[in-house]
């Protein structure tokens, strides 16, 4: 029987952009249309990434915005990052690149997966464009995911890809540098 391996994944972005709808979609496989604005919540799935067996925990993060001070429990034990903004809104495309800067100011050098997914895909009142996030996601070296938390395998394959980018980084890490955790 193979090891289960633990993963905590962050969801972060501006208020209302579609954070909680994601993680509803992903853990209980259903699009929720009416909620209250969340404050903080934990989710917990199991999931098979190949033959590997993972331990997912998502934070499901009250909505940022460009002032908001990033607490120390967003940085440690955090395997990886979601960065959520809506298509329909420039600010919060704006938001997502603030908390990106934040994160990367308290990581230091490290580099932590992260997945950069735009809701909704389905629109026609766009104010991001699709290439916008393309480019930013690469310039970060990001997965960049245009979903809708209504689409269920777009919104499974966000979780799925960021457990991969985790592993991946964690395995060049153990390779290439000899790294150990203690």
């Amino acid at each position: 029987m193979p090891l289960v391996r633990y993963r905590k994944v962050l969801i972060l972005g501006y208020r209302a952009v579609g954070k909680t709808s994601l993680a509803h979609q992903f853990v209980e496989g259903k699009f929720v249309e009416c909620y209250e604005p969340t404050v903080e919540s934990t989710y917990n799935k199991m999931v098979v990434v190949g033959k590997d067996e993972f331990q997912l925990q998502l934070v499901d993060t009250a909505g940022q915005d460009e002032y908001t001070i990033l607490p120390h429990s967003f940085v440690i034990g955090i395997h990886g990052y979601v960065l959520v903004y809506s298509v329909t809104s420039l600010q919060s495309f704006q938001v997502v690149k603030t908390l990106h800067n934040k994160l990367y100011e308290s990581w230091g050098k490290t580099r932590d997966p992260v997945a950069h997914p735009a809701c909704p895909c389905c629109v026609s009142s766009r104010e991001v464009k699709t290439d916008e996030g393309k480019k930013l996601a690469e310039s970060w070296g990001a997965i960049f995911l245009e979903s809708s938390a209504k689409e269920s395998q777009v919104t499974q394959g966000i979780f799925m890809k960021i457990i991969e980018e985790i592993d991946r980084v964690d395995n060049s890490c153990s390779r290439s540098t000899g790294c150990r955790l203690m």
